[in-house]
């Protein structure tokens, strides 16, 4: 069960306590769980929180999920494609899961797009992605994902999870990261900013000139790797007064 679907299922209680401890602080009213698989999180979230709804694609893993909880009314369990499943509309809610590494971007933005009905993010998932996720200017890391990510929210890197914790041991380490959306947008619209990021880190070793096909702008002969969020978001409201 979930190798197929590729996951790694974490057995290391003391990081599970972790992770929940770093998704729920204090009790929410409500938290949901991505691909809770056997249950091992499951568990610790719903000792931190009012409601918790689980949302597994695996069928026998539901099964699992449903029997085991079947008393529990604070529990329900959504069995589908969590990139098909309707999230909104539940009301404020902390997002918490090991993610599938293939599938960990759709997953992100997914979360994001709950818009102010998330309070916070909390997923395991692939070190390196992680590290993308947080990187600073001018590091190999900071790239589209970055920009894109942090624009919405801030982000931590909590700790690394090393292989041996899960069953099976995936191949490379995993890290928890934090998602923690801003009080106030940095810009108006998030679309277009990330349609006009896009564009600015479509060939990263290229110059903005070259990217964007401007030369009258700011910052037109840096490469988009060298700017801060705050001088692409710059950047990027000049270009719309135009």
């Amino acid at each position: 069960m979930g190798r197929p679907l590729g996951q790694h299922f974490l057995f290391q209680r003391s990081i599970l306590e972790r992770i929940a401890a770093s998704a729920l602080p204090a009790p929410p009213p409500l938290c949901i769980e991505i691909g809770p698989g056997p249950g091992a999180l499951t568990e610790l979230l719903l000792e931190r929180t009012e409601r918790l709804v689980a949302v597994e694609l695996d069928p026998a893993l539901a099964d699992n999920l449903r029997r085991r909880y079947a008393g529990e009314p604070r529990f329900s369990l959504l069995e589908g494609n969590v990139l098909e499943t309707e999230l909104r509309g539940m009301g404020p809610a902390v997002v918490c899961g090991n993610i599938p590494y293939y599938i960990t971007s759709p997953i992100i933005e997914r979360a994001l797009a709950l818009g102010p009905e998330l309070i916070r993010a909390v997923f395991l998932i692939q070190k390196e992605v992680a590290d993308r996720l947080a990187a600073e200017p001018g590091s190999r890391d900071y790239g589209y994902l970055t920009v894109a990510t942090q624009a919405l929210c801030a982000v931590e890197k909590l700790f690394v999870v090393k292989p041996a914790s899960f069953r099976p041991p995936p191949k490379v380490d995993s890290a928890v990261v934090r998602l923690t959306p801003h009080a106030e947008p940095l810009v108006a619209d998030y679309a277009a900013f990330r349609r006009f990021a896009s564009q600015c880190f479509r060939q990263k070793r290229k110059t903005l000139r070259n990217n964007l096909g401007r030369a009258d702008i700011p910052y037109a002969g840096m490469r988009a790797e060298q700017l801060t969020l705050a001088q692409l978001a710059e950047l990027f409201q000049a270009l719309r007064a135009r």
